[in-house]
């Protein structure tokens, strides 16, 4: 773990708890012993403090998280006031990272030398918590209330330069950053005491409270539904108004309270979930990679460009191809807009916008993209217009080349089997729009061999995509989930609610989107096209008719102006629209159904537990390896807000038991659907044995 070295009369202390210098337990008690024994030691005259290898610390061990070694002696409280009433001066010699208790550590030591470019941060507010070893009592004292308000609140990282020279870093080593630290640190040692310490300063901040008022009202209207930043800003308060002692004992009772609730759980759920759906049991972390160089996309259309953009970003050569060029033309003026939207936001420039587009080439040819290491067929969902592509990919791909489709229902194995090559075959189901959505659901074919598939999930995060692998079945994991939600909400119409009230409740609870809004967005016409296929393939399936009535008039949402809600040109607002509630009254007349006053709780129950239900049938299945992978693609691809953690979390949370008792109760209501409403059995047996999904 630590390092204990000397140099000339500074003893070099250096965590090494690869790859993150994480404060582990065992780190923390090998640090303090360090400590202890350099002050013992009258040939030193001064400590340093560091991290081995590329960072000096990230934080908190995440493996210990809920266990007795998070807060076992010494905790990283204990440990930062040793460090403060030290006798001999400790200089922290920042570099890489220093985040969370890996920040609040080095604010613990007297002084502070960073080398440049280190990113440091508070971002406990992401796992739904705040800084809980001092961070909202000293850094304020370091850099003044405001900005160590903005730090806290965001979690994001800033760069050392930004806070040097000055309180937090008294240097900006050039060069060798231990060598320079120690040089200060026999400078602070020969001056004597009193050495600096941020417990002793003051805040000081004019208009305090007018300050503060303003802040909780911003994070009120930004953080709605997360728990934590109302919280970091009284901690923050505190440290202007109160004693250091009463501020730490003050943020130490707010994050005992943060860290038990629903939300900060639901948010580490998410933080854990991420690293867990890397992991695929059966394919070990050395499979040989095969390399993605260059890359092609086949279509142009909002779906084809977007990923196309996703390879220019990451710096890779992507060729896309069309049939016509006009499609192309279309196609590439989009990614242009696209990009140049963004360097209208000052997001990236426009030299990095002429960059990324000299990645993008295009042409009407399949011989121009043989030699691609990877292609994805992004063209219209229909399994025979999809093998007809695969069948030529497979003529003129070069052998050991990746053949990706981004099919969104489709049977993959159909698919793969128009080729001579089914191991080459994957599903990369990218999310619209595809250069923003952080979800790659990977659909694994039944031939699809493993170094492909370790290959596309390592390509997942070159593009910075949180890749989730799936089995084959029509829909995979979110739109096959997503079709009973759907069913759900035009059940709740024609039983009483209108579009804008659903999309409220389920709104309000924190989908970031609503049902109706969504479908407008993605397009009404894209469900119509499934409803259609499953009217034959799956007669039992029962549907209300009211969105096929919506289609049936061309209303496909916001691309025609007109779908659940109107728009204005140029105008993303939903706007209520009198023509769909007298289709939507029509409709309940026709079916015979008399409407009712439905509350929000009941929309919120029956939407989300059809998601669950559907969850845990493809549990089951095998078509999610994990239920932390279903919640994954929920909060990456859907909307689904953090601080529930995912559909199977937050039955978990609420308890499956209730989750069962809530759909017997909708089975029995007067138009209640028995067969809709039935457990699946996995549901059903982990309700009874008092077991959750995860």
């Amino acid at each position: 773990m630590s390092q204990y070295s000397v140099r000339g009369k500074v003893a070099v202390i250096s965590m090494n708890n690869p790859p993150m210098n994480t404060m582990s337990h065992a780190n923390r008690g090998m640090v303090k012993a360090a400590v202890e024994a350099a002050n013992a030691d009258p040939a030193i005259a001064a400590i340093l403090i560091t991290g081995g290898g590329k960072v000096f610390s990230s934080g908190a061990e995440i493996k210990e998280f809920n266990t007795p070694a998070a807060i076992a002696s010494p905790a990283l409280g204990e440990l930062i006031a040793a460090l403060e009433q030290s006798a001999k001066p400790i200089v922290a010699a920042v570099h890489g990272v220093a985040m969370g208790g890996g920040l609040e550590l080095s604010l613990g030591c007297h002084y502070r030398v960073a080398a440049p470019g280190a990113q440091i941060a508070l971002p406990e507010v992401k796992l739904g918590i705040l800084p809980g070893a001092g961070g909202t009592q000293r850094l304020p004292r370091l850099i003044g209330a405001e900005a160590a308000l903005e730090m806290i609140v965001s979690g994001n990282p800033v760069k050392s330069e930004k806070f040097a020279p000055g309180t937090l870093f008294d240097e900006i080593a050039i060069g060798d950053l231990v060598e320079a630290a120690c040089t200060f640190a026999e400078k602070v040692a020969a001056k004597g005491e009193p050495y600096k310490r941020a417990r002793d300063l003051s805040v000081k901040l004019d208009n305090a409270a007018a300050f503060f008022e303003a802040a909780r009202a911003k994070v009120a209207k930004e953080s709605r539904g997360f728990p934590s930043p109302p919280k970091c800003v009284a901690a923050v308060e505190a440290a202007v108004n109160l004693p250091f002692d009463e501020g730490l004992k003050f943020e130490r009772a707010r994050f005992n309270e943060l860290v038990q609730t629903s939300e900060s759980k639901a948010m580490r759920h998410y933080f854990f979930g991420e690293r867990a759906v890397a992991k695929i049991p059966d394919v070990p972390s050395d499979t040989p990679l095969r390399e993605i160089k260059s890359a092609a996309v086949v279509g142009a259309g909002t779906m084809g460009g977007g990923i196309a953009m996703n390879f220019a970003n990451a710096g890779i050569p992507v060729t896309v191809l069309e049939t016509k060029q006009e499609a192309l033309d279309r196609g590439l003026a989009t990614v242009r807009k696209n990009y140049e939207g963004s360097a209208k936001k000052g997001r990236i420039s426009m030299a990095e916008v002429e960059k990324r587009m000299a990645l993008i080439t295009s042409t009407l040819n399949y011989a121009d993209i043989a030699q691609a290491d990877i292609v994805i067929e992004a063209v219209f969902e229909e399994a025979a217009v999809k093998q007809a592509v695969f069948r030529q990919l497979d003529e003129v791909m070069k052998p050991g080349a990746i053949l990706a489709s981004n099919t969104s229902t489709l049977d993959l194995d159909q698919i793969a089997a128009a080729t001579t090559r089914p191991a080459d075959v994957i599903g990369t189901h990218f999310f619209s729009p595809a250069n923003v959505m952080r979800l790659l659901e990977i659909v694994r074919g039944k031939a699809t061999a493993k170094d492909v598939l370790a290959t596309t999930m390592k390509l997942a995060k070159t593009i910075k995509k949180v890749g989730v692998v799936a089995g084959v079945c029509d829909g995979f994991i979110g739109n096959r989930m997503v079709e009973q939600y759907l069913r759900q909400a035009y059940f709740l119409l024609e039983e009483g609610a209108l579009p804008q009230q659903v999309d409220r409740a389920l709104e309000n609870w924190g989908l970031a989107m609503g049902p109706f809004r969504m479908m407008d967005l993605a397009g009404n016409d894209i469900g119509w096209h499934i409803r259609k296929r499953r009217y034959i393939e799956q007669p039992e399936m029962t549907y209300s008719k009211i969105p096929d009535l919506i289609c049936e008039l061309g209303r496909f949402g916001q691309k025609t102006g007109a779908g659940f809600y109107r728009y204005g040109a140029g105008d993303r607002t939903a706007h209520p629209d009198p023509l769909v509630e007298d289709i939507i009254l029509g409709c309940s007349e026709e079916a015979g159904v008399a409407r009712r006053a439905i509350g929000d709780e009941e929309i919120v129950e029956r939407c989300i537990y059809a998601l669950v239900n559907e969850g845990a049938r493809i549990l089951e299945e095998g078509i999610a390896m994990r239920a932390v992978d279903i919640d994954m693609v929920y909060m990456t691809g859907y909307g689904f807000p953090t601080y529930r953690g995912g559909p199977m979390f937050y039955a978990d949370t609420v308890g499956l038991p209730e989750v069962v008792a809530a759909m017997q109760k909708y089975a029995a209501s007067k138009q209640g659907d028995p067969a809709f409403w039935k457990p699946a059995p996995l549901l059903a047996q982990l309700a009874a044995e008092g077991k959750k999904f995860n």
